[in-house]
């Protein structure tokens, strides 16, 4: 049906039901992913651990999605598949435990290759001081040459976005669900300017609607691509400490600002700060720890 396995895997990822472990199982079972496509149900059924519904929508899309006509339809709508197994692919990402199969990207793809990537996250309800803190830590950034990742979320994530593409930086954001529903739909606008000028990234199919899910999932992308994650204001429990978590699992850098301990968002950082991070005042402080980057 498919000459190579990266275009049977593109298939494999629009079958509902076929997320992460799903493709694993079958990889393990067949790496060239040629059996899916030609085993009998009674056989295929033991390799794919679904529940009878979700078994037969798999099995259905298997045999029945036009893919010509679905990278035909992105091709024309400026989106880039890029697989685990392509050059483009993420170097950094690839080395995480969990990578993506498939990312979706929108923008300027080229900034998958760059070195010197930081991520970049926090609270959606940040203090006049948490803008401070980021008014101060990116346009150094952005002009040392850095390249911003965050998640396009209300607060510090997008305030990092604007301030790197203010300052004349790149940025890449990551998003749950597919590049056709930006979510939070108040950052559509913004998002079609990163979609032509910077870069916009997903793992999921671009028809896809986010998910509650898909949301922390997303943040180890956001720390998988990156050498180092940044928090600025976070309360103890948020998605920014999952960020940082994955971040520490992936043995990336992690980075945190101080805050007043009277102040709800400066838990986060503060713990994450007693726990080990570096605590960071100045972009220096995070540049410093990259002396190898050129």
């Amino acid at each position: 049906m498919y000459d190579t396995v990266r275009d049977r895997l593109i298939h494999l990822h629009h079958c509902r039901g076929a997320g992460w472990k799903t493709i694993r199982y079958l990889m393990e079972a067949d790496p060239t992913l040629s059996a899916p496509f030609s085993l009998p149900p009674a056989v295929l059924r033991p390799l794919v651990p679904l529940s009878g519904a979700q078994w037969a929508a798999f099995f259905h899309d298997l045999h029945s999605i036009d893919m010509q006509s679905v990278v035909k339809t992105y091709s024309d709508q400026g989106i880039r598949i890029i697989t685990v197994f392509d050059l483009d692919y993420p170097p950094l990402l690839k080395h995480i435990y969990d990578p993506p199969w498939v990312l979706y990207a929108k923008g300027n793809i080229r900034l998958l290759r760059e070195t010197k990537l930081i991520s970049i996250v926090g609270t959606r309800r940040p203090t006049k001081e948490g803008i401070e803190a980021l008014e101060k830590l990116v346009p150094p950034l952005a002009a040392a040459g850095w390249t911003i990742v965050s998640g396009l979320a209300f607060g510090i994530d997008v305030c990092a976005h604007q301030l790197a593409v203010r300052h004349g930086g790149t940025t890449i954001a990551v998003i749950a669900g597919g590049l056709n529903h930006i979510y939070p739909k108040e950052h559509r606008s913004f998002a079609r300017q990163l979609m032509n000028e910077q870069l916009i990234i997903a793992e999921h199919p671009p028809a896809t609607k986010p998910q509650t899910w898909q949301f922390p999932a997303r943040n180890r992308i956001i720390s998988g691509l990156s050498l180092g994650t940044l928090v600025v204001q976070a309360k103890v429990k948020s998605g920014s400490l999952i960020t940082a978590s994955y971040a520490l699992e992936q043995g990336r850098e992690v980075f945190a600002v101080p805050g007043p301990i009277n102040v709800a968002e400066a838990a986060g950082p503060n713990m994450l700060i007693q726990h080990g991070a570096k605590l960071v005042q100045e972009a220096a402080d995070i540049t410093i720890e990259f002396p190898y980057v050129q």
